[in-house]
């Protein structure tokens, strides 16, 4: 029987994420999940591809989203009433516009402190109405595009086998950063042919494949660059349609509710795989 065996959502797009027991889905994907981005004093949005020390910044927002607190190696922890009524301002996300509300000038301060970089830290807006593209069209926050994204355990386990043949060592699941991690699958990439998931009370409907970048490259308890793996393995065996190297699947959301930790996943409509 397929189970959701981790569950993990990442306030701050490209920083740490936060596991969980138990979570709320919403139509954004799960609660809290990229609701704040780092960018540029320009607006443009910052990512591990260049700036790998987001790695570090490890935030914890509360329950109701008001307070958010901000951690990361050598330096105090900031707390921060989270403004959502502030002036919208202008930012972009690969090339595409959206509006964000700048979070203050402290934020500003411990994020270029950390980051080595100048930069400022925004909320999506209440009104924000984003609409994601793929099979299923939804909704997200500053996710890269749709609102989930879904790795089963024996997909990694079969990246590892082929990286230990080729004398690497073996990656842990957070360098793919997924949401839903799903055991119980003997097949590896499951998740490509699994077009409806029911898990506990939600649905799942599928989207695309996720196309991996240099983001896998970075370590992310270190914030240290440690390529060309994954992406050298992937290459030889993942290469997708579309281009890019496929690991893992973007999903939209079908059905809200609570997800939890244990939860049966079961699929209710299969595809064919891009790869």
């Amino acid at each position: 029987m397929a189970r959701v065996v981790e569950l993990s959502y990442y306030p701050l797009k490209g920083c740490a994420g936060t596991s969980a027991r138990e979570v709320l889905l919403t139509p954004a994907g799960l609660a809290h999940d990229r609701s704040f981005m780092v960018v540029s004093e320009d607006g443009v949005y910052r990512t591990q591809r260049r700036d790998p020390r987001l790695a570090l910044v490890r935030p914890d927002v509360s329950a109701d989203g008001e307070q958010l607190t901000l951690r990361a190696p050598g330096i105090e922890a900031l707390h921060l009433d989270v403004d959502t009524s502030g002036a919208r301002q202008e930012v972009d996300l690969f090339g595409a516009p959206y509006r964000g509300i700048d979070q203050g000038r402290a934020a500003a301060d411990w994020l270029s402190e950390v980051l080595r970089v100048r930069s400022r830290l925004v909320r999506v807006p209440p009104e924000h109405d984003r609409v994601t593209d793929g099979m299923t069209p939804g909704t997200s926050g500053y996710a890269d595009s749709c609102a989930l994204h879904v790795i089963s355990r024996s997909t990694l386990d079969l990246l590892n086998r082929k990286l230990t043949e080729r004398g690497a060592p073996p990656l842990p699941m957070n360098r793919f950063r997924p949401n839903i991690v799903i055991d119980g699958w003997a097949d590896p990439h499951t998740e490509d042919r699994a077009h409806r998931i029911r898990l506990g009370d939600t649905e799942l409907g599928y989207a695309k494949l996720a196309i991996r970048c240099a983001v896998t490259m970075v370590d992310q308890a270190s914030a240290a660059k440690a390529g060309p793996e994954p992406l050298r393995t992937l290459a030889a065996y993942r290469r997708a349609a579309q281009g890019g190297v496929a690991f893992g699947t973007k999903y939209a959301v079908l059905r809200t509710g609570k997800l939890s930790v244990g939860d049966e996943a079961t699929v209710t409509s299969w595809g064919e795989s891009e790869v």
